[in-house]
């Protein structure tokens, strides 16, 4: 990638889950190693570090990811930046994959003239950043900006264990998982097609809305709870946190667009305090799928050279530089 956020060259492959950390590591290497040469020499010879974009949570000081379900059970405490970067001789730099989507869009994207913001990201999961005074704030341990994890009822079951949180409502797997119930209920003659065609379990976030489009009530119903609790939740990041913009991508949120959006804006409009409400713009993200290696880009410009994303977490006279 090269400083206007064009790719120069990109490789791709599945990842290894089941084959375990060691497996899915030398798919990195490989995956890097493979765009690396296959981009043009003057470029290959100029790249001055690797920025990694992971499913969190992540500990971004020692490059660490702490723990990440979807990459299998044993996926815990790994230091991807340092395995990575010394397989290819390259400082490597990791942040939560929210984190650096929100440092993609501030670079290139709906953020780009904007220090203060929310990134929010809607698809399988509901992911979220917070970048404040052109930094991304990440909290003593990291984990800060898991806003998708924010309780917006008292009911519905999220996929980490808890209850009430916006993904809970909004997460396309969380979906799928009250679509399958509604089949099994009876409750929806679209998705009970579906599941006749092609099996219950492959029922998924395309399916529904492709459901309410149809006229099912169903889907209607599980999309417009999601986004009425995306609605409420944002009312919450306006009031505690005072964003300039709330920058909104994902597959999910792709594809929904202003029906998405427009409650939002309206809930904010209508219930949150006067003067944040005034400020708060609710948009679009810009940069799709490449989101995550675009973000990369500012990730490592913004490390390469300071000696607290490389040898640990900051002491907290130095936090504020992170």
């Amino acid at each position: 990638m090269v400083e206007d956020g064009t790719r120069i060259n990109r490789a791709q492959g599945q990842t290894p889950v089941a084959d375990g950390p060691a497996a899915i590591l030398r798919a990195c290497v490989a995956a890097l190693t493979e765009a690396r040469d296959g981009a043009p020499v003057e470029i290959r010879t100029a790249i001055v570090g690797v920025g990694i974009s992971s499913p969190g949570p992540v500990d971004p000081w020692r490059g660490m990811v702490l723990q990440t379900p979807n990459m299998g059970p044993g996926f815990n405490d790994v230091p991807i930046a340092a395995s990575v970067g010394g397989a290819l001789g390259l400082p490597a730099f990791l942040d939560r994959d929210a984190n650096v989507a929100a440092l993609g869009e501030m670079a290139f994207g709906a953020a780009r003239d904007c220090s203060d913001f929310i990134y929010l990201t809607v698809s399988t999961g509901v992911g979220g950043s917070i970048v404040s005074e052109g930094r991304i704030f990440h909290g003593p341990d990291g984990t800060a900006g898991e806003l998708g994890h924010t309780p917006v009822a008292m009911d519905g079951l999220c996929g980490c264990g808890a209850v009430g949180h916006l993904e809970a409502f909004l997460g396309g797997a969380a979906m799928a998982r009250t679509a399958r119930q509604a089949v099994a209920e009876g409750r929806s003659p679209y998705l009970t097609a579906v599941a006749e065609e092609e099996g219950i379990d492959a029922i998924d976030a395309k399916d529904i809305a492709e459901g309410e489009d149809s006229g099912d009530e169903t889907c209607h119903a599980i999309l417009e709870r999601g986004r009425r609790a995306f609605a409420v939740a944002c009312v919450g990041f306006v009031d505690a946190l005072n964003p300039t913009r709330i920058v909104v991508g994902g597959s999910i949120s792709d594809a929904q667009g202003a029906r998405l959006l427009y409650p939002a804006r309206a809930e904010v409009a209508a219930t949150a305090f006067k003067t944040p409400r005034s400020r708060v713009q609710i948009v679009q993200a810009e940069l799709g799928a490449d989101v995550g290696l675009a973000g990369c880009h500012p990730l490592v410009i913004a490390r390469l050279g300071d000696p607290a994303w490389r040898g640990g977490r900051p002491t907290s006279t130095s936090a504020h530089n992170g």
